[in-house]
């Protein structure tokens, strides 16, 4: 590693110059130069150490060792395309098949989830003969084009929603028509699909996909009904297409009691595609599609060739293999659970104290934290959630805030994430909670006074790229 580092202000002149605005920074006002990591570490250009809550992609911890040298040690080897016989290709889908319902048993492997959605979204049209697809509301599925066009979180802010795209309500029980205290929410919101599918077919259209994430993050860390995608299934198989279960920031033990995250719906779903990315190796750029062999067979029946430069090359596969013997070996996956309920009885507790907070909702470690302006009418706390998010980026704790209303903190932190690291996080929440309220004319409305508006930054742009 370089021991002379540029100066900062250097550094983000150069970007300024060189880089498109569009290629946005986490806190833009202030940026964080980061030159090191390390676990759940990330490290600044002086030293100074903060806690990444944010980032699901060094998902066994920054710079693993064991990762960093299985890709040191292949990489001294032979570092080729997947078009040569090599055992680490095969080796690793036979270990992720092993993760898997034995339905999905065949694989691709390619650079990036969104490389790996639009993959899936071949193989359906390819499977099923049909164009069309059903997407949730606030969904983000990529930024390839074809991928935009799925993903209201984007198209909204470009061209538009195409004629072949069609949006179902996002199935938020604190947010969205059918909530907690609704009799059976799963239904009903997967009743939602049934007349979005019904919709189209009216008008001539046929459905070839369903694509979800099995978790929506962009949406607001939203944890589905139990039993929603199963109904969901039901109604698109039944329309000729099928189900597209995008993992790729919630999948790998993250949810901690399975896993995949589709899993929390019960044994007896089974999605037809399963789209990986981001955690699977670590930093490195891998991806993976999972499939059927009947989905797999429709499109080899083509004669077309699939073919990537570097998806399965050797050392990806070498990464990706030692990504799943670190999860193994250190139990991050029950690690996981037990540090996930941690988090989440203390930010229950912050509930209880704070009336900012709306909801805490989460599995594992995949939580988040719901800042409302007002306890009955829900209306999201977003300049609030902007200045906690900078306010503990100052106290060198690294977290995000998302969904439709940018008011939902997001935990998605490296699998290694401690005990200690939560205790830490939410003592320095609650001070800023409080210093928050003492700031406040009324817990009520949690509105600031004039003279702590200068604290609050700038609203982000929603369209801003993960």
């Amino acid at each position: 590693m370089a021991t002379d580092q540029r100066a900062k202000a250097d550094t983000l002149s150069l970007r300024q110059r060189l880089l498109s605005s569009s290629c946005r920074l986490f806190f833009p006002e202030d940026p964080v130069k980061i030159v090191r990591g390390q676990g759940q570490y990330l490290y600044d250009e002086q030293g100074g150490e903060y806690i990444d809550c944010i980032n699901n992609v060094a998902h066994v911890g920054h710079c693993h060792p064991l990762v960093v040298q299985a890709a040191h040690e292949q990489n001294q080897v032979l570092n080729t395309n997947s078009r040569y016989l090599h055992d680490n290709i095969v080796d690793y889908a036979q270990r992720l098949s092993e993760t898997l319902p034995e339905k999905l048993c065949v694989f691709y492997f390619l650079n990036s989830g969104s490389e790996a959605n639009d993959l899936a979204l071949r193989l359906a049209r390819q499977y099923t003969g049909h164009q069309d697809v059903v997407v949730l509301d606030h969904a983000y599925h990529g930024h390839l084009s074809s991928l935009i066009d799925i993903s209201p979180y984007k198209f909204r802010y470009l061209d538009g929603q195409k004629e072949w795209v069609h949006v179902a309500p996002l199935p938020d029980t604190y947010r969205g028509p059918y909530r907690e205290d609704h009799p059976n929410p799963a239904v009903a919101y997967a009743n939602e699909v049934k007349r979005v599918v019904s919709n189209a077919q009216e008008k001539g259209r046929k459905i070839a996909a369903f694509f979800m994430e099995s978790l929506p993050s962009v949406g607001g860390q939203i944890i589905p009904p139990a039993g929603y995608f199963s109904q969901v299934a039901e109604h698109i198989h039944r329309a000729g297409g099928v189900f597209v279960a995008d993992e790729i920031q919630v999948g790998f033990g993250r949810v901690g009691k399975h896993f995949w995250a589709f899993q929390l719906q019960g044994e007896d779903f089974v999605p037809d595609i399963v789209t990986m990315g981001k955690s699977i190796g670590n930093g490195h750029p891998i991806a993976c599609v999972a499939t059927t062999q009947a989905v797999s067979r429709a499109f080899e029946a083509t004669g077309v060739e699939y073919f990537n430069t570097f998806g399965g090359s050797p050392v990806s596969c070498a990464v990706g293999l030692a990504v799943l013997d670190v999860l193994e070996k250190e139990q991050l996956q029950a690690h996981a659970t037990c540090v996930g309920s941690f988090l989440m009885e203390l930010l229950r507790q912050q509930k209880a104290k704070h009336p900012i907070i709306g909801d805490v909702r989460g599995v594992g470690l995949f939580i988040g934290v719901d800042l409302v302006q007002d306890e009955a009418t829900r209306m999201p706390a977003t300049q609030e959630a902007d200045y906690v998010v900078t306010r503990l980026k100052e106290n060198y704790i690294l977290l995000s805030a998302d969904g439709p209303g940018r008011n939902i903190l997001k935990f998605k932190p490296p699998m290694c994430f401690s005990l200690d690291n939560a205790q830490l996080v939410v003592t320095k929440l609650d001070a800023i909670l409080t210093d928050m309220e003492e700031k406040v004319r009324s817990c009520e409305t949690l509105r600031l006074q004039p003279c702590s508006v200068k604290h609050l930054p700038e609203e982000t742009h929603p369209t801003q790229i993960l």
